[in-house]
């Protein structure tokens, strides 16, 4: 199978924990959208979505999907989304397409996370995808020094500005062992908004695309 049939196969399989007559959390990048062509079948069963960027929203209401914005939702039973790396605890790292703030957002109103990702995410150790940093832009220099301080090798993410209006700096050169430390220590830097370590607030299911099918994961 290609990894866009991967994606497309985790994406349909969690269309199984899609909650009737209630809003869904729906998140950004290629194995969301196929997520989002799915939900689209099914659109009669549900009031809408919440989407985690302004690019997931127009997919959704291309589809006919009224999207809600989050401040008129008072409970999200399932957020979906993917990941850029994820490991054996669920802890992702996650904002290679830039929403990591807003995903982190929609995530911890969930009551569940389901992460979609093909066999490719699956890591030991974190940190071989460079981990995103959402930063104020005057503290663009400021954030970048203590991530130097890290351990990390911070690169400006150029030609790039979130829909919050902010700067992205990719950290290289990371081995995460302790990701919910790191998150922590990275989100205390003042200017960062927030990084793209999902660790404290983990995925509850991963539904992984492999050659011989989808394999589900729970937290443990």
């Amino acid at each position: 199978m290609t990894q866009d049939q991967l994606k497309e196969a985790v994406a349909r399989a969690a269309i199984a924990h899609v909650v009737p007559d209630a809003i869904v959390g729906v998140g950004t990048g290629s194995t969301a959208n196929f997520f989002i062509d799915a939900l689209a079948e099914m659109k009669d069963r549900i009031p809408g979505a919440v989407a985690s960027s302004e690019a997931t929203k127009k997919r959704l209401e291309g589809h006919g999907i009224r999207v809600f914005d989050l401040n008129e939702v008072s409970e999200i039973p399932v957020y979906v989304d993917g990941a850029d790396e994820v490991n054996a605890r669920l802890h992702m790292i996650k904002g290679g397409g830039g929403a990591l703030t807003r995903e982190k957002i929609v995530a911890a109103v969930a009551s569940k996370f389901v992460c979609i990702a093909d066999a490719s995410k699956k890591v030991e150790v974190m940190g071989r995808f460079p981990l995103p940093v959402e930063v104020i832009p005057m503290a663009r220099e400021h954030v970048a020094r203590q991530l130097l301080r890290l351990g990390g090798q911070p690169k400006l993410r150029e030609g790039f500005t979130t829909d919050n209006g902010n700067v992205i700096l990719d950290v290289h050169g990371l081995a995460i062992v302790e990701p919910e430390e790191l998150e922590a220590a990275i989100n205390q830097i003042v200017g960062v908004v927030t990084n793209g370590l999902f660790a404290i607030r983990g995925a509850d299911v991963l539904l992984l695309g492999a050659a011989d099918g989808v394999k589900t994961f729970t937290r443990v």
